[in-house]
Protein backbone atom coordinates (compact mmCIF):
# COMPACT_ATOMS: atom_id res chain seq x y z
CA UNK A 1 0.00 0.00 0.00
CA UNK A 2 0.99 3.69 -0.19
CA UNK A 3 2.46 5.51 2.78
CA UNK A 4 4.13 8.60 3.63
CA UNK A 5 6.42 8.07 6.34
CA UNK A 6 9.71 8.54 7.76
CA UNK A 7 13.28 7.26 9.19
CA UNK A 8 15.07 10.19 10.53
CA UNK A 9 13.63 13.30 12.47
CA UNK A 10 14.99 15.93 9.95
CA UNK A 11 13.86 19.58 9.66
CA UNK A 12 10.34 19.74 7.23
CA UNK A 13 13.12 21.60 4.43
CA UNK A 14 15.13 18.36 4.26
CA UNK A 15 14.13 16.02 0.85
CA UNK A 16 14.01 12.92 3.12
CA UNK A 17 11.84 14.31 5.97
CA UNK A 18 8.87 12.58 5.04
CA UNK A 19 8.90 10.51 1.84
CA UNK A 20 6.64 8.17 -0.37
CA UNK A 21 7.17 4.36 0.40
CA UNK A 22 5.28 1.12 -0.62
CA UNK A 23 4.10 -0.65 2.89
CA UNK A 24 2.49 -4.04 3.74
CA UNK A 25 -1.33 -3.76 4.23
CA UNK A 26 -2.22 -4.47 7.95
CA UNK A 27 -4.67 -7.39 9.01
CA UNK A 28 -7.61 -6.15 11.42
CA UNK A 29 -7.72 -8.83 14.33
CA UNK A 30 -9.38 -7.99 17.74
CA UNK A 31 -11.49 -4.76 17.95
CA UNK A 32 -9.48 -3.48 15.31
CA UNK A 33 -11.13 -2.06 11.81
CA UNK A 34 -9.03 -1.72 8.68
CA UNK A 35 -9.67 1.27 7.18
CA UNK A 36 -9.20 2.45 3.81
CA UNK A 37 -8.60 6.11 4.00
CA UNK A 38 -9.95 8.71 1.87
CA UNK A 39 -8.99 12.11 3.64
CA UNK A 40 -6.95 13.16 6.36
CA UNK A 41 -6.38 16.11 8.89
CA UNK A 42 -3.05 17.45 9.70
CA UNK A 43 -2.18 18.86 13.12
CA UNK A 44 0.71 20.25 15.71
CA UNK A 45 1.17 16.74 17.22
CA UNK A 46 2.24 15.46 13.35
CA UNK A 47 5.49 17.74 13.64
CA UNK A 48 5.74 17.41 17.32
CA UNK A 49 6.18 13.96 16.69
CA UNK A 50 7.99 13.62 13.68
CA UNK A 51 10.60 16.27 14.96
CA UNK A 52 10.83 14.18 18.56
CA UNK A 53 10.67 10.50 17.97
CA UNK A 54 12.06 8.26 15.22
CA UNK A 55 11.64 4.96 14.25
CA UNK A 56 13.59 1.73 14.93
CA UNK A 57 16.83 1.46 12.87
CA UNK A 58 15.19 0.45 9.09
CA UNK A 59 11.51 0.62 10.10
CA UNK A 60 9.16 3.83 8.41
CA UNK A 61 6.91 5.82 11.05
CA UNK A 62 3.51 6.81 9.40
CA UNK A 63 2.25 9.98 10.90
CA UNK A 64 -1.45 11.10 10.81
CA UNK A 65 -4.01 11.19 13.44
CA UNK A 66 -7.29 12.74 11.86
CA UNK A 67 -9.33 10.60 9.26
CA UNK A 68 -12.09 9.70 7.13
CA UNK A 69 -12.56 6.30 5.64
CA UNK A 70 -14.20 3.47 4.96
CA UNK A 71 -14.29 0.41 6.98
CA UNK A 72 -12.99 -2.85 4.27
CA UNK A 73 -12.72 -5.32 7.08
CA UNK A 74 -13.06 -6.21 10.85
CA UNK A 75 -11.23 -8.17 13.59
CA UNK A 76 -12.96 -11.37 15.03
CA UNK A 77 -14.07 -8.50 18.11
CA UNK A 78 -15.58 -6.02 16.74
CA UNK A 79 -19.77 -5.67 17.15
CA UNK A 80 -20.37 -1.61 16.47
CA UNK A 81 -18.86 -1.56 12.71
CA UNK A 82 -19.40 -3.66 9.01
CA UNK A 83 -17.87 -3.50 5.67
CA UNK A 84 -18.82 -0.41 4.36
CA UNK A 85 -19.46 1.82 7.35
CA UNK A 86 -18.08 5.42 6.32
CA UNK A 87 -15.81 6.26 9.70
CA UNK A 88 -14.19 9.12 11.28
CA UNK A 89 -11.18 9.56 14.13
CA UNK A 90 -8.29 10.24 15.62
CA UNK A 91 -6.70 7.06 16.03
CA UNK A 92 -3.65 6.19 18.42
CA UNK A 93 -0.94 7.92 19.16
CA UNK A 94 1.23 4.83 19.92
CA UNK A 95 -0.03 2.94 16.67
CA UNK A 96 1.44 3.72 12.78
CA UNK A 97 -0.91 7.04 11.48
CA UNK A 98 -3.64 7.52 8.88
CA UNK A 99 -1.03 8.46 6.51
CA UNK A 100 -1.53 5.59 4.28
CA UNK A 101 -3.49 3.72 2.09
CA UNK A 102 -5.07 2.07 4.82
CA UNK A 103 -4.74 1.69 8.96
CA UNK A 104 -5.27 -0.07 11.69
CA UNK A 105 -7.91 2.03 14.58
CA UNK A 106 -9.52 0.04 17.37
CA UNK A 107 -13.61 0.42 16.83
CA UNK A 108 -14.04 1.71 20.54
CA UNK A 109 -12.13 4.84 19.40
CA UNK A 110 -14.45 5.63 16.11
CA UNK A 111 -17.59 7.04 15.17
CA UNK A 112 -19.76 7.53 12.20
CA UNK A 113 -18.78 10.07 9.88
CA UNK A 114 -21.60 13.26 9.75
CA UNK A 115 -23.69 12.75 7.51
CA UNK A 116 -24.34 15.92 5.52
CA UNK A 117 -20.39 16.93 5.70
CA UNK A 118 -17.72 15.45 2.66
CA UNK A 119 -14.99 13.60 3.57
CA UNK A 120 -12.82 16.54 3.82
CA UNK A 121 -15.03 18.35 6.03
CA UNK A 122 -15.31 15.60 8.46
CA UNK A 123 -11.09 14.72 8.22
CA UNK A 124 -11.09 18.18 10.22
CA UNK A 125 -12.77 17.63 12.91
CA UNK A 126 -12.17 14.58 15.34
CA UNK A 127 -8.65 15.06 16.73
CA UNK A 128 -9.42 18.68 17.86
CA UNK A 129 -13.34 17.99 18.81
CA UNK A 130 -12.22 15.30 21.54
CA UNK A 131 -9.53 17.58 22.54
CA UNK A 132 -12.19 20.19 22.73
CA UNK A 133 -14.87 18.45 24.22
CA UNK A 134 -12.51 16.38 27.17
CA UNK A 135 -11.27 19.96 28.17
CA UNK A 136 -14.45 21.88 28.93
CA UNK A 137 -16.71 19.07 30.29
CA UNK A 138 -14.19 16.42 32.02
CA UNK A 139 -11.38 18.90 32.71
CA UNK A 140 -12.88 22.43 33.00
CA UNK A 141 -16.09 21.10 34.51
CA UNK A 142 -17.79 23.58 32.28
CA UNK A 143 -21.60 23.21 33.01
CA UNK A 144 -22.86 20.83 30.07
CA UNK A 145 -26.99 22.34 28.73
CA UNK A 146 -29.42 21.23 25.86
CA UNK A 147 -29.07 22.70 22.66
CA UNK A 148 -31.91 25.29 22.21
CA UNK A 149 -32.64 25.54 25.88
CA UNK A 150 -29.25 26.82 27.09
CA UNK A 151 -29.50 29.20 30.29
CA UNK A 152 -26.71 31.92 30.70
CA UNK A 153 -24.38 31.16 33.74
CA UNK A 154 -22.25 32.87 35.78
CA UNK A 155 -19.24 30.92 34.01
CA UNK A 156 -16.12 32.72 32.21
CA UNK A 157 -14.14 31.22 29.91
CA UNK A 158 -10.67 32.53 28.61
CA UNK A 159 -9.52 30.92 25.56
CA UNK A 160 -6.50 31.69 24.86
CA UNK A 161 -4.80 31.09 21.11
CA UNK A 162 -8.42 30.31 20.25
CA UNK A 163 -7.99 30.86 16.08
CA UNK A 164 -6.26 27.19 15.53
CA UNK A 165 -7.69 23.69 15.18
CA UNK A 166 -8.76 23.17 18.79
CA UNK A 167 -9.72 26.79 19.65
CA UNK A 168 -11.94 26.41 16.45
CA UNK A 169 -14.32 23.30 17.55
CA UNK A 170 -13.90 24.50 21.38
CA UNK A 171 -15.46 27.88 20.77
CA UNK A 172 -18.66 26.38 18.68
CA UNK A 173 -18.73 23.59 21.43
CA UNK A 174 -18.91 26.59 24.18
CA UNK A 175 -21.58 28.53 21.98
CA UNK A 176 -23.34 25.48 21.43
CA UNK A 177 -23.98 23.47 24.51
CA UNK A 178 -23.22 26.04 27.73
CA UNK A 179 -24.54 29.26 29.12
CA UNK A 180 -20.94 30.41 29.67
CA UNK A 181 -19.25 33.93 28.13
CA UNK A 182 -16.60 33.20 26.10
CA UNK A 183 -13.49 35.72 26.01
CA UNK A 184 -11.19 34.21 22.96
CA UNK A 185 -7.92 35.99 22.01
CA UNK A 186 -6.26 36.79 18.79
CA UNK A 187 -4.16 39.26 17.67
CA UNK A 188 -4.62 39.01 13.77
CA UNK A 189 -7.62 40.89 11.86
CA UNK A 190 -8.33 37.68 9.90
CA UNK A 191 -8.07 35.49 13.27
CA UNK A 192 -10.38 37.66 15.60
CA UNK A 193 -12.89 37.66 12.30
CA UNK A 194 -12.56 33.54 12.38
CA UNK A 195 -13.06 33.34 16.38
CA UNK A 196 -16.19 35.66 16.78
CA UNK A 197 -17.77 33.76 13.86
CA UNK A 198 -17.35 30.67 15.77
CA UNK A 199 -19.34 32.14 18.65
CA UNK A 200 -16.98 33.96 21.24
CA UNK A 201 -18.66 36.47 22.85
CA UNK A 202 -15.28 39.20 23.17
CA UNK A 203 -12.18 38.97 21.13
CA UNK A 204 -8.63 40.05 22.49
CA UNK A 205 -5.64 40.55 21.96
CA UNK A 206 -3.02 38.10 23.40
CA UNK A 207 0.03 40.17 22.40
CA UNK A 208 -1.23 43.02 24.53
CA UNK A 209 -1.60 42.89 28.06
CA UNK A 210 -4.56 40.42 28.91
CA UNK A 211 -5.86 42.41 32.22
CA UNK A 212 -6.93 45.55 31.07
CA UNK A 213 -8.56 44.07 27.85
CA UNK A 214 -10.65 41.78 30.48
CA UNK A 215 -11.76 44.44 33.07
CA UNK A 216 -12.92 46.65 30.14
CA UNK A 217 -15.59 44.24 28.78
CA UNK A 218 -16.93 44.04 32.05
CA UNK A 219 -18.27 40.23 32.34
CA UNK A 220 -17.24 39.47 35.86
CA UNK A 221 -13.93 37.28 37.08
CA UNK A 222 -12.43 34.51 34.71
CA UNK A 223 -14.04 31.27 35.92
CA UNK A 224 -12.07 29.18 33.71
CA UNK A 225 -8.79 29.27 31.05
CA UNK A 226 -8.72 26.94 28.23
CA UNK A 227 -4.39 27.73 27.58
CA UNK A 228 -4.06 26.55 23.83
CA UNK A 229 -0.43 27.55 23.47
CA UNK A 230 1.85 29.68 25.21
CA UNK A 231 0.93 28.78 28.59
CA UNK A 232 4.31 29.29 30.33
CA UNK A 233 4.07 32.95 29.16
CA UNK A 234 0.55 33.46 30.23
CA UNK A 235 0.96 31.86 33.49
CA UNK A 236 0.95 34.84 35.62
CA UNK A 237 -1.44 36.79 33.86
CA UNK A 238 -4.06 33.57 34.80
CA UNK A 239 -3.48 33.54 38.03
CA UNK A 240 -4.11 37.39 38.32
CA UNK A 241 -7.18 37.11 36.33
CA UNK A 242 -8.79 33.67 37.97
CA UNK A 243 -11.41 34.07 40.38
CA UNK A 244 -10.65 31.85 43.50
CA UNK A 245 -11.08 27.82 42.86
CA UNK A 246 -10.62 28.93 38.79
CA UNK A 247 -9.36 25.90 36.64
CA UNK A 248 -6.72 26.07 34.14
CA UNK A 249 -6.69 23.44 31.52
CA UNK A 250 -3.65 23.31 28.92
CA UNK A 251 -3.15 21.20 26.11
CA UNK A 252 1.06 22.66 25.33
CA UNK A 253 4.14 21.82 26.40
CA UNK A 254 5.57 24.23 28.16
CA UNK A 255 9.19 23.85 29.23
CA UNK A 256 8.07 24.72 33.03
CA UNK A 257 5.44 25.86 35.24
CA UNK A 258 5.83 27.37 38.95
CA UNK A 259 2.39 25.98 40.28
CA UNK A 260 3.39 27.19 43.56
CA UNK A 261 1.48 30.56 42.18
CA UNK A 262 -1.56 28.53 42.03
CA UNK A 263 -1.52 28.21 45.84
CA UNK A 264 -3.15 31.28 47.37
CA UNK A 265 -6.03 31.23 45.54
CA UNK A 266 -7.37 27.37 45.22
CA UNK A 267 -6.57 27.00 41.54
CA UNK A 268 -6.47 23.91 39.72
CA UNK A 269 -4.47 23.06 36.78
CA UNK A 270 -5.40 19.87 34.14
CA UNK A 271 -3.72 18.88 31.06
CA UNK A 272 -6.13 17.45 28.29
CA UNK A 273 -3.73 14.94 26.04
CA UNK A 274 -6.78 13.10 23.95
CA UNK A 275 -4.44 9.61 22.97
CA UNK A 276 -4.49 9.25 26.98
CA UNK A 277 -7.58 6.71 26.70
CA UNK A 278 -6.09 4.81 24.18
CA UNK A 279 -2.65 4.97 24.97
CA UNK A 280 -3.64 3.43 28.33
CA UNK A 281 -5.86 1.11 27.25
CA UNK A 282 -8.24 2.86 29.64
CA UNK A 283 -11.72 0.72 30.70
CA UNK A 284 -13.38 4.11 28.83
CA UNK A 285 -12.07 3.93 25.82
CA UNK A 286 -15.48 3.72 24.08
CA UNK A 287 -16.08 7.25 25.23
CA UNK A 288 -14.19 8.72 22.51
CA UNK A 289 -16.24 6.83 19.71
CA UNK A 290 -19.58 8.42 21.76
CA UNK A 291 -18.01 11.56 21.38
CA UNK A 292 -17.63 11.18 18.16
CA UNK A 293 -20.92 10.39 17.37
CA UNK A 294 -22.21 12.82 19.45
CA UNK A 295 -20.65 15.41 17.69
CA UNK A 296 -22.06 14.11 14.29
CA UNK A 297 -25.25 14.52 15.59
CA UNK A 298 -24.49 17.92 16.38
CA UNK A 299 -23.32 18.59 12.92
CA UNK A 300 -26.23 17.24 11.08
CA UNK A 301 -28.43 19.29 12.87
CA UNK A 302 -26.87 22.37 11.79
CA UNK A 303 -25.18 23.64 15.29
CA UNK A 304 -21.37 22.31 14.60
CA UNK A 305 -19.86 23.22 11.70
CA UNK A 306 -16.50 22.16 10.23
CA UNK A 307 -13.52 23.79 11.10
CA UNK A 308 -11.10 23.04 7.53
CA UNK A 309 -9.56 25.91 6.57
CA UNK A 310 -7.68 24.51 3.21
CA UNK A 311 -7.31 21.79 0.97
CA UNK A 312 -3.58 20.83 -0.44
CA UNK A 313 -5.09 18.03 -2.58
CA UNK A 314 -3.49 14.65 -2.66
CA UNK A 315 -2.05 12.69 0.29
CA UNK A 316 1.30 12.79 -0.45
CA UNK A 317 4.74 13.54 0.60
CA UNK A 318 5.24 17.04 -0.53
CA UNK A 319 1.80 18.17 -0.28
CA UNK A 320 2.02 16.67 3.74
CA UNK A 321 5.56 18.34 3.64
CA UNK A 322 4.01 21.73 2.59
CA UNK A 323 1.07 21.16 5.93
CA UNK A 324 4.00 20.49 8.53
CA UNK A 325 5.79 24.01 7.24
CA UNK A 326 2.26 25.79 7.66
CA UNK A 327 1.87 24.38 11.14
CA UNK A 328 5.18 24.91 12.13
CA UNK A 329 4.98 28.90 11.56
CA UNK A 330 2.62 29.15 14.26
CA UNK A 331 0.46 31.10 11.95
CA UNK A 332 -2.24 28.09 10.54
CA UNK A 333 -6.29 29.14 11.13
CA UNK A 334 -8.41 26.50 11.04
CA UNK A 335 -7.19 22.61 9.51
CA UNK A 336 -5.79 21.53 6.85
CA UNK A 337 -6.79 18.66 4.96
CA UNK A 338 -5.62 16.40 2.00
CA UNK A 339 -7.63 13.56 0.34
CA UNK A 340 -7.16 10.66 -1.90
CA UNK A 341 -4.01 8.68 -3.65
Amino acid sequence: MKAIAYQKSLPISEPTALIDVELAQPVAIGHDLLVAIKTIAVNPVDYKIRQNIEPEPDAYKVLGWDAVGEVVATGEKVTMFTPGDVIYYAGDLTRQGSNAEYQLVDERLVGHKPKSLSTAEAAALPLTAITAWEMLFEHLKIQQQAPGHITQTDEVILVVGAAGGVGSILLQLAAVLTGATVIATASRENSQHWVKSLGADHVIDHTQALHPQIAALKTGPVTHVASLNATGSYLDSYVALLAPFGRIALIDDPESLDILKLKPKSLSLHWEFMFTRSMFQTADMVEQGRLLNRLAELVDEGLIKTTVAKNLGKITAANLKLAHAELESGKSIGKIVLEGF
